[in-house]
């Protein structure tokens, strides 16, 4: 007899968003659990029973020193290991602090910062272990998550979109906001998976579902830059829910770069002008000069 596929749900840092997607399933998630079975799952329920599992589901970044233990664990006793959400596959929100100093958000949040044991950094599952599958988005979409399940069950790999949130637009007969607007929209390099819901309702895209298979991220900023938008700006479109995945964190970065060269050059600039003797707009403008047009 072929034995019943035991599931385990993990969270790590996370919003637990993406467990909430699981159970919102409502009666498939019914009709799955005849054909699994849930053998650690806190958020819904307090059983648990210990590995090996045939299948690790984990939601969450890893934060802490304890994390990476716990998930080289997870690792060991699981078949199949899949990441859900931004924050299990890129690092989440809470990757923001890869680019700030941690230590000072510590200093000023908490009365007593050393007690609290934290790493500088928010990363994903992948940079610690082997990940078998990440399904993306902040949160998943339910209905892609019942595709892996069901794919697992039938011993086949998962197909989810690959492609951009822009051929759901085409598909829902939404007109381009960039287009025709001139809205900044992250759709030309995000991976589908939301049924491009806020262009729909005229909004730009946000990245929740993270990077598509071949963004193009260098050239949608330089589209952003041509409509006027300034480079601290697109820093900002880029580093949000998945702004650490490799692609976005990479533009993100150069456009920073080139952000700091441009300061530092203007600030070169101002230095240079201070240094110059007065201009004659400045001469004119003398003591001596406003007496005369007093005079006058």
């Amino acid at each position: 007899m072929v034995s019943t596929p035991r599931l385990a749900v993990f969270k790590f840092a996370s919003c637990d968003g993406c467990q909430l997607t699981l159970l919102s399933l409502e009666d498939e998630l019914l009709a799955l659990a005849q054909r699994m079975h849930v053998a650690y799952f806190l958020e819904a329920t307090s059983r648990i029973e210990p590995g090996p599992y045939d299948l690790a589901l984990v939601e969450g970044s890893i934060t802490t020193a304890h994390d990476i233990e716990r998930i080289r664990q997870i690792r060991k006793d699981s078949r199949y290991l899949i990441t859900i959400g931004a924050c299990a596959t890129a690092g989440g929100i809470q990757a923001l602090r890869n680019w700030a100093d941690s230590e000072e958000y510590l200093r000023t949040v908490y009365a007593h910062p050393e007690y609290i044991d934290s790493l500088a950094t928010s990363t994903a599952i992948a940079d610690h272990v082997t990940v078998d599958f990440e399904l993306r988005g902040c949160p998943i979409d339910k209905y892609q998550l019942l595709e892996v399940l069901s794919s697992l069950l039938a011993g086949r790999r998962p197909r989810t979109p690959k492609y951009e949130v822009c051929v759901d637009c085409k598909r829902n007969g939404t007109v381009c906001i960039m287009v025709a607007e001139g809205t900044a929209c992250l759709g030309p390099v995000t991976q589908a998976g939301c049924g491009a819901l806020c262009p729909t309702h005229q909004r730009a895209c946000y990245g929740c579902f993270g990077p598509s298979s071949q963004p193009n991220v260098v050239s949608l900023g330089e589209q952003f830059r041509r409509d006027g938008m300034p480079r601290h700006k697109i820093i900002q479109s880029l580093r949000s829910y998945n702004g650490y995945a490799p692609e976005f964190r990479a533009a993100s970065d150069r456009i920073e770069a080139e952000l700091s060269q441009a300061e530092t050059t203007a600030d070169q600039e101002a230095a240079r002008r201070d240094r110059e003797p007065l201009s004659r707009q400045e001469t004119d403008r003398s003591p001596d000069h406003d007496q005369k047009e007093t005079d006058r």
